[in-house]
């Protein structure tokens, strides 16, 4: 699973001219996934997002999560973070997920970020793109802030 994360002022998506999805404050999360992920890899990412700190503190720091600062997440399916460029200038998305490993994946990745939102964090609104569709997405990319967390990364360095 990988993930590019952007802090965002605001954020929207939208299908066939209509907005799908928005937020504000918060965090725009562009989200691919492999033929070996699984929920596991959705809970570690899940956590992963609620709590990584991204947000100033009353000092400037960035100690605060979206969830300490009651943002707005985001959530988009884009398969071509698993696009490979090793070999020749078109991208092989071998290793990203078919749709229907990726779809219903996708769809409890959602239902469980909602469910754990609920629990921690009313405040926090979660919106999402379409899977599937061509999708236009307009943001204003706070800092600029953006990050790529790659699940396998992780999983290769650590037991956790």
């Amino acid at each position: 699973m990988r993930t590019v994360i952007q802090r965002v002022s605001r954020a929207s998506v939208s299908v066939d001219g209509s907005v799908v999805g928005t937020i504000t404050h918060g965090l725009l999360v562009l989200l691919g996934l492999s033929a070996t992920d699984t929920t596991t890899e959705v809970d570690w990412m899940i956590d992963k997002l609620l709590t990584v700190r991204l947000f100033p503190d009353d000092a400037g720091k960035m100690n605060l999560s979206v969830v300490d600062v009651s943002g707005g997440l985001l959530i988009v399916s884009q398969f071509t973070l698993y696009g490979d460029l090793r070999k020749g200038t078109r991208p092989s998305f071998i290793q990203a997920a078919g749709s229907e490993i990726a779809e219903p994946l996708y769809n409890d990745f959602l239902v469980r970020l909602r469910q754990r939102v609920t629990d921690v964090s009313p405040g926090t609104t979660i919106a999402s793109g379409v899977f599937g569709a061509k999708m236009d997405v307009e943001l204003v990319n706070d800092g600029p802030v953006t990050l790529v967390i790659d699940r396998e990364h992780q999983r290769s360095k650590s037991t956790e």
